[in-house]
């Protein structure tokens, strides 16, 4: 590539990094704004909406209730994901691309179409408000980042490795637990990360399907929205736009240290 050419292709991502990155500052500066309405810039810096955020509390009942649901979430995309894409990798299927597909649904169709479905569905047997429900239906909007991260860390696994388990005697459950699951742990984790932001951040799935009684920290905002715009909702954002931070950057360091980690030390610590 010439240098003209570089040069142009520098700047273009330069300024495309600078229109993704400017509306998160300005939410993050309105939230230490310490005037009475959203303004910017703004006119003096407190930590007033902070407090008022953290002090409230009914929005740290939506905190915790969101991280709750998350939870829940993260367990049942990332152990329901880790088994598919294993069958997906080593199975013989010939429907592997319908499965695929299947599973990648979430993903394809429209969010307000899948929170509609999902709504009747919870409807006809009687889980609105369901905690428990609640928490599986976010996990089918994550199945399909945890399906994908974790298709190409299990290709990344060699089976030789398993199958010189199994020919000196290891059993198949054995050959998972011992092998398959640890070789696979850094893809794991950064799938659970994925899916627990996937479904701390869900709006349309809790709408329909949570009742008055249960606010996500996302349905607080959207009905606080409605209401009455302060900066405490600046200040939320903030908080949202940390967690997410946060876990970015944990992901970043699992793939890190992934990616230092030799395939023979992987290989020992499975074998240990």
């Amino acid at each position: 590539m010439q240098g003209g050419a570089r040069w142009w292709l520098r700047a273009i991502v330069w300024i495309a990094s600078l229109v993704l990155i400017a509306p998160i500052a300005i939410v993050v500066v309105l939230a230490f704004s310490g005037g009475e309405f959203l303004k910017f810039p703004p006119d003096s810096l407190s930590l007033r909406w902070v407090r008022t955020f953290l002090g409230d509390p009914r929005w740290r009942e939506s905190i915790v209730f969101s991280l709750r649901i998350a939870a829940i979430a993260c367990a049942f995309a990332t152990v329901i994901g880790f088994l598919a894409a294993y069958a997906l990798v080593r199975s013989r299927l010939r429907a592997k691309t319908l499965v695929l597909s299947l599973l990648l649904m979430p993903m394809i169709v429209p969010s307000v179409v899948t929170a509609i479905a999902m709504y009747f569905m919870s409807a006809a047997v009687g889980l609105i408000g369901s905690t428990l429900w609640l928490g599986f239906c976010h996990a089918v909007m994550a199945l399909p980042v945890v399906v994908l991260i974790l298709l190409s860390t299990l290709n990344g696994v060699d089976v030789n490795l398993e199958r010189a388990a199994a020919s000196l005697g290891a059993s198949r459950w054995r050959i998972f637990t011992r092998i398959v699951v640890p070789l696979a742990a850094p893809g794991l984790a950064s799938a659970a990360l994925f899916a627990f932001l996937t479904s701390f951040d869900e709006l349309l799935i809790s709408l329909f399907l949570a009742d008055v009684r249960m606010q996500t920290l996302p349905v607080r905002i959207w009905n606080s929205l409605q209401l009455d715009v302060q900066p405490t909702i600046a200040a939320v954002n903030a908080f949202l736009i940390g967690v997410t931070g946060l876990v970015l950057l944990g992901e970043a360091t699992l793939r890190r240290s992934r990616a230092h980690a030799s395939p023979a030390a992987r290989a020992h610590d499975a074998h240990r």
